[in-house]
């Protein structure tokens, strides 16, 4: 019999379908916050109606994430991207063609579900094909899908609403969760996961007794790290257009082209960031320095905002990039800490801290612009990277974990 020779598949295909898996996935969730204007304006929901409509896919997807990163852990990576993916575009069809409200919000709701697998499970994809010396350039163009998702819903969405109503507008998601449903099931190959027993003659797998949360604490503080840098973030970009327009007074025309230059600039920052920790052979130094230009750059918009300062654009570009830039520093971290046996539970918990700070920022931030101002508030917001950065480990705590 002739040896079958297997053939080590390409990581930047990997990098690509997970990239599409994200991106396809970020669409669905993001739908209903474009929907937002026709609920509203046309059918009579009020904001509140309307906002709670719209993060029932977020809240969906905080429920599920941890589930889909155990059972990623357990079968594989592969399957579980397909069908969350399959499952996502089976609700938005099924959401096409409902009445109720009720009904809509509990199909956003499955589907948001549903859409949690390839947050869960396509980092390891990523992480699982590439050396480690190349995982910062990969993982920060990994992390561009969830921009790029939401700039697809953002053009797609609004216009297909206003012609075709609900209906229309969710034509977007299913049919890229559809497609990417079977281009992974048929493309994707999962990464090789060593036993966790080993065979009769053969040592254990280093990690196969690995428990990262009871051994060390380096997780908890990387999920830690992770969701005070998310407050600067979802500041930014919740309240960086309605900054710029009522307390800087431009005009809705050209703040709107510095909040799109700002996102493309923090999506392109996500993969310098990552090449600069290929470069210096770590994530976690490149993580503490962005935590500290992150307390810089606030407190350069809080005084920009003082003051009136026309270079207010240009800090508030420069903000995006630098509060984004964390994101696939301790994603990649994560994966590594938690080891082959544990990433997919671990990185569904990153995104859960993260989705949970990023859901208080909105109202919190909000009341505290209301109560002491744009200055004071982006001061304060200015606290958390601060207190962030003394928690982000050092490399040689790294010694640790079992290579």
């Amino acid at each position: 019999m002739f040896a079958r020779t297997v053939r080590r598949p390409r990581p930047w295909l990997m990098l690509a379908f997970g990239v599409l898996a994200q991106a396809s996935s970020t669409v669905f969730v993001s739908t209903p916050a474009f929907l937002i204007p026709l609920l509203h304006t046309e059918r009579g929901l009020s904001l509140a109606q309307a906002g709670l409509l719209a993060s029932a896919p977020t809240l969906g997807l905080v429920l599920t994430l941890i589930a889909w990163g155990a059972l990623s852990d357990r079968i594989g990576e592969r399957w579980v991207i397909a069908s969350g993916l399959a499952l996502t575009a089976l609700a938005a069809v099924a959401a096409m063609f409902v009445d109720s409200y009720v009904a809509l919000g509990a199909l956003f709701l499955v589907g948001g579900m549903a859409s949690a697998s390839p947050n869960a499970a396509s980092g390891r994809v990523v992480i699982g094909w590439f050396p480690k010396e190349r995982r910062g350039l990969a993982m920060g163009i990994r992390q561009m899908c969830q921009p790029l998702g939401v700039a697809i819903a953002a053009v797609s969405v609004p216009l297909l609403a206003a012609n075709g109503g609900i209906a229309a507008a969710l034509i977007v998601p299913a049919v890229l969760c559809g497609v990417s449903a079977v281009l992974c099931a048929i493309g994707i190959v999962d990464p090789p996961r060593p036993p966790r027993k080993a065979a009769e003659g053969e040592d254990a797998h280093p990690q196969a007794g690995w428990r990262p949360y009871r051994e060390t604490s380096l997780l908890w503080r990387i999920h830690a790290v992770s969701m005070l840098l998310v407050v600067p973030q979802f500041t930014v970009s919740t309240f960086g257009l309605v900054w710029l327009v009522s307390q800087l007074h431009f005009s809705s025309l050209p703040a709107g082209i510095v909040i799109g230059v700002s996102q493309f600039a923090g999506a392109i920052g996500r993969i310098g960031v990552g090449v600069l920790s290929d470069r210096v052979g770590s994530h976690l130094r490149p993580l503490r320095w962005v935590s500290v230009c992150a307390v810089a750059i606030m407190l350069l918009m809080a005084a920009a905002s003082a003051l009136g300062s026309v270079a207010a654009a240009v800090i508030l570009i420069v903000a995006a990039i630098v509060t984004v830039a964390d994101n696939g520093l301790a994603y990649t971290s994560v994966a590594e800490i938690a080891g082959p046996f544990w990433s997919g539970r671990a990185l569904g918990a990153q995104n859960t801290g993260q989705f949970l700070a990023a859901s208080v920022v909105g109202p919190a931030v909000g009341a505290l612009i209301g109560w002491v101002g744009y200055p004071v508030a982006f001061a304060v917001v200015a606290l958390c990277p601060a207190v962030a950065t003394p928690l982000v480990p050092r490399d040689r705590e790294l010694a640790v974990v079992p290579a």
